[in-house]
């Protein structure tokens, strides 16, 4: 167990960030959060970013010393391994590694999203539109009877895909993209993890309205369908 002061760099709108505070919540461990405008990242910022991104995680010891870590993986592996409280990876060997790829799976998703919802284009839209229908399709085939991927316990999957529905929870506000139309797996796994309170305060109560703001600066076509 580490009994280290745990600050969670942040912005408000990536999903990598909602991993690591959902990690966080769900072992309970007392954390701050520091937010940076990655538009205008400050030089303390960049001085301990390596890659310029978030999440970081500042873990400052009571001798004084502090450690940055860096990517989101690397943060909840951290967290599973030094933090008490419900296990986030399965016990098995077999179970983890698998889990694991489902965590990389669920990052590929991500790379999907953000060209759908940066998509000036009805073309652009439609493809990566059609990606992210197939690549559920994959998921739907993975799923138990739930409520989360691995059934009654939430692991750390289930901390990669909640930032992904998460946008749909805004993306259907003002245009239905479809996506998960024929998955019902799927749609209860979205449903069960929206009503998570570590899903639900993994994010400001402001963030559907930044998300819609991000969209209108992007020109993106989701918009543009809605008009």
């Amino acid at each position: 167990m580490s009994d280290a002061k745990l600050t969670l760099i942040s912005h408000h709108l990536c999903p990598y960030v909602q991993r690591a505070a959902i990690a966080l919540a769900e072992k309970g461990v007392p954390f701050e959060r520091r937010y940076v405008d990655l538009a205008a990242k400050p030089d303390w910022f960049l001085a301990i970013s390596p890659l310029g991104k978030v999440p970081l995680l500042i873990v400052s010891q009571d001798d004084g010393t502090q450690a940055v870590l860096f990517e989101s993986a690397v943060i909840c592996e951290y967290l599973e391994e030094t933090q008490p409280g419900t296990a986030l990876h399965p016990a098995d060997p077999l179970a983890r590694a698998r889990h694991r790829g489902w965590i990389e799976f669920g990052s590929s998703i991500l790379s999907d999203l953000w060209g759908f919802e940066t998509a000036k284009d009805v073309e652009t839209y439609n493809a990566k539109r059609k990606a992210l229908i197939e690549k559920f399709g994959r998921v739907e085939t993975e799923l138990g009877e739930g409520p989360f991927f691995a059934g009654g316990a939430l692991s750390l999957v289930d901390a990669v895909f909640a930032p992904v529905f998460r946008y749909f929870d805004v993306f259907d506000t003002i245009a239905p993209t479809g996506v998960f139309d024929g998955y019902p797996r799927v749609t209860a796994w979205r449903n069960a993890l929206a009503k998570r309170q570590s899903v639900r305060e993994a994010v400001t109560d402001d963030y559907p309205e930044r998300l819609k703001v991000f969209l209108k600066n992007h020109e993106a076509w989701l918009l543009k369908a809605a008009a």
